[in-house]
């Protein structure tokens, strides 16, 4: 397959000018100061928090979520390691899905620090962080996490590409011996964004780890063992489009798999041997870059990131996901990561080039209406803050 056009429109629809107004932004928010100076106790309904990913030194800001959905500041958390910038990315830092995950049963913010090989944990009380650690990623440029019960693997991004496996003890990471694997993707150290890995995510049972790889068309999944370890090769599953990179996994266990190439989602179940099989795919939603996607309900809503725009799709009980709203709403420029609140009332986009997080009431009929803009974000330049969560 031909990669240039591919690449060609990433590059097309990414909005880099804005670099007098990015260097003036700081890595923080408009008016926040350490975390030790300004936080304060949080009863709130909820929180979220975004990774701002800077070469210089990462940092996780948080905001409370109100009744209505909307956001407050709290405060930002150093993470003790450094962000990073995957080389060509258009307007995406570290072009993955899941940087920055929410573990609620463990009561961890787990994110990853790309520029240091390394990954922070931190205690969750509503808005607020505590207890930070960091421990060595397993490989280079760490992209994405996925968790299931105490078992944590990270996907690292750099060089052939590998997955590595921890167990959660006392509120830490704790790194499991044996469990590192190749990728065998053969790319450079920072890579090249669109010849990496996207996202690693566990399969509902837990039995199963699931790698997307881009313009390698590939899905990769390893069985997992009672041990939490994984097999020794990934099974290899041709994506049913071009550039799979984002995936969510619905109540049923099916895999729901963005393609940039296409635009289109496509369905999988997974095997009992870990395969995945296709189900079906859904047409194109017309956008530019469908990278990004999340789960609210039976809706599947995806970011274009070079359109600006949101698409929808609707998860029937059986079968394949459908496309049912190419433009469900407009964002900020640059959305990338998409997170959703634990009722499923309220939608949250990171908006990568503008700088700003971008608030939506989810009705019951699935349709979005923005609420907020949260401004004061670092706006991508040569780099920029990517990783979203929210409970």
């Amino acid at each position: 397959m031909n990669r240039s056009p591919i690449l060609a429109r990433f590059r097309r629809h990414s909005i880099v000018t804005l670099a007098s107004a990015v260097a003036a932004l700081a890595l923080l928010p408009v008016g926040a100061a350490a975390a030790s100076a300004h936080e304060r106790d949080d009863d709130s309904r909820g929180a979220v928090f975004v990774q701002l990913n800077g070469a210089g030194g990462n940092a996780v800001a948080a905001y409370s979520r109100g009744g209505d959905g909307n956001l407050t500041y709290s405060a930002t958390y150093p993470t003790g390691g450094a962000g990073g910038t995957q080389v060509g990315a258009p307007l995406d830092a570290l072009a993955s899905q899941g940087s920055l995950v929410l573990d609620e049963p463990n009561h961890l913010l787990l994110a990853v620090n790309a520029g240091s090989d390394s990954v922070t944990s931190f205690g969750v009380r509503g808005a607020r962080l505590d207890d930070a650690t960091t421990v060595a990623s397993g490989g280079q440029f760490p992209t994405s996490i996925t968790v299931h019960r105490d078992l944590v693997y990270v996907l690292n991004a750099g060089g052939d590409g590998s997955i590595s496996g921890f167990t959660v003890r006392h509120g830490s990471l704790v790194p499991l011996a044996g469990s590192t694997r190749s990728l065998g993707l053969g790319n450079t150290n920072p890579p090249a964004f669109l010849q990496s890995p996207a996202q690693i995510g566990f399969s509902r049972d837990g039995h199963t780890l699931i790698v997307t790889t881009k313009a390698h068309d590939e899905l990769l999944t390893f069985p997992v063992g009672p041990d939490g370890r994984p097999a020794a090769a990934p099974r290899v599953t041709p994506s049913a489009g071009a550039v799979p990179f984002s995936f969510v996994v619905d109540r049923t266990g099916r895999v729901l798999v963005t393609e940039a190439g296409t635009g289109a989602t496509s369905t999988y179940t997974v095997a009992r041997d870990g395969s995945l099989q296709l189900v079906g795919s859904s047409t194109g939603d017309g956008g530019a870059a469908l990278c990004w996607n999340v789960q609210v309900g039976r809706t599947v809503y995806g970011a274009n990131a070079g359109s600006a725009t949101l698409s929808a799709w609707t998860v029937p009980s059986r079968g394949a996901a459908a496309l049912t709203a190419p433009v469900a709403a407009t964002t900020g420029a640059g959305p990338i990561d998409l997170a959703a609140s634990r009722d499923g009332r309220f939608l949250y986009v990171q908006e990568s080039v503008a700088g700003t997080l971008g608030v939506y009431a989810v009705a019951r009929d699935g349709s979005l209406a923005r609420t907020q803009t949260v401004t004061g974000l670092p706006a991508f330049s040569t780099t920029g803050m990517e990783g979203l969560a929210a409970s």
